[in-house]
């Protein structure tokens, strides 16, 4: 066993830190409180590689694994946890496009997508369907050269934005083996986009209903077979459960740092708070605590990058176990602010609120533990 990073992937967690520290925390409040989308950074961010971290290299991809993409999407998210996020989202519909993709998507798309001229959204969860995916009503019916859709996807990152979107809907049988992956543009007719969403957090990243209504697509713009999506998008999510578990990774790592500065000047009865044994033990089990849920998270991205059989299992486990504990660590740190903690002069107030999602997309928590539990029984 062997937890050291390599000379490589330091000198990538080196470059991930340095563009965040650069270009992503000097602004991370000012986005937070204008709802601003930075586009243009994150361009600056396909230019390092960061939006096509796993694709292949073949159309201008990385084609680093799993763990390199923690490692970035950690150092990413201590910068603004929000943009970050949508980056993992970017990163992951370019992946399906490249992995499922006939030669002609992937040469059409893939590209583009990698330096980011093109932004691409995924779009699983329906009004109807959240937690259970198989259940999604939106349906693409083959007419001629062209497929029909109709339906609509909620909660959709980039929603109206995004110039791609990669859609689950079903062509067949009710449940996962009806399902089938598509590309679909912005400007395909009878796609249409609902009102912004007004969030508690993620507030970096538009979110809006994607509506189709006899939206037309050329038929070659399935991905891979029909049928086959549903578990597209499930390998997907494994790798998104990782990505997701990473940011929280990094917006907790933020709060643990911000509260060692805080605790060493602020004084509470003639003494530095730090002096504490109570602040002392907080922040003993925050920093263990982050620790644990880095490891497994590491845990989970080998397992990826090997294809380990436990992969699935793993993954689940490592994004309940991020997400929930690290939502607790910037709750303590925020706790440890006292008031201040609950002002925008500080960074606590917006990392809770951005974290608290986190328990929720790609599979709430209450999934990981179905998943979990189904994995552990099959063996």
């Amino acid at each position: 066993m062997d937890f050291a990073l390599t000379d490589d992937q330091r000198a990538i967690q080196d470059a991930a830190r340095a563009f965040a520290d650069a270009e992503l925390a000097p602004h991370s409040a000012e986005w937070d409180e204008t709802k601003h989308f930075p586009v243009d950074v994150m361009k600056h961010a396909a230019e390092m590689g960061f939006c096509g971290i796993y694709t292949g290299e073949e159309h201008g991809g990385m084609a680093l694994g799993r763990v390199e993409a923690a490692v970035i999407f950690e150092e990413l998210s201590r910068g603004d946890v929000s943009t970050a996020a949508f980056i993992s989202i970017h990163n992951m519909a370019t992946w399906m496009i490249d992995k499922f993709g006939s030669n002609d998507l992937r040469a059409r798309y893939v590209p583009r997508l990698v330096s980011m001229e093109l932004i691409a959204s995924y779009c699983l969860t329906e009004p109807g369907s959240g937690s259970d995916a198989a259940g999604l009503r939106t349906t693409a019916r083959l007419d001629g050269d062209h497929y029909v859709l109709n339906g609509s996807k909620a909660f959709i990152s980039g929603a109206g934005t995004s110039d791609v979107y990669v859609v689950m809907a079903r062509t067949g049988v009710d449940g996962p083996k009806g399902i089938s992956t598509f590309v679909v543009e912005k400007d395909a007719p009878g796609l249409s986009f609902g009102a912004q969403e007004k969030k508690m957090g993620w507030n970096s990243q538009p979110t809006a209903i994607v509506s189709f209504d006899d939206c037309r697509i050329p038929a070659a713009n399935l991905l891979g077979k029909e049928g086959d999506g549903f578990r597209y998008a499930m390998m997907g999510l494994d790798g998104g459960r990782l990505n997701i578990a990473a940011c929280s990774l990094g917006g907790a790592r933020l709060a643990l740092e911000t509260s060692l500065e805080y605790v060493a000047t602020r004084k509470q009865f003639g003494k530095p708070i730090a002096d504490f044994q109570n602040t002392q033990f907080k922040l003993a089990d925050m920093a263990t605590q982050l620790d644990a849920c880095r490891l497994m998270v590491m845990r989970g991205a080998w397992a990826m990058d090997t294809n380990h059989p436990d992969k699935t299992k793993w993954c689940a486990m490592a994004k309940r176990m991020a997400t929930d504990a690290c939502f607790q660590i910037a709750d303590e740190a925020l706790q440890l602010h006292g008031g201040y903690g609950y002002l925008k002069d500080y960074p606590l107030e917006r990392i809770v609120r951005d974290l608290r999602v986190h328990r929720i997309l790609e599979g709430t928590n209450e999934i990981m533990r179905v998943i979990t539990a189904r994995e552990m029984m099959r063996q």
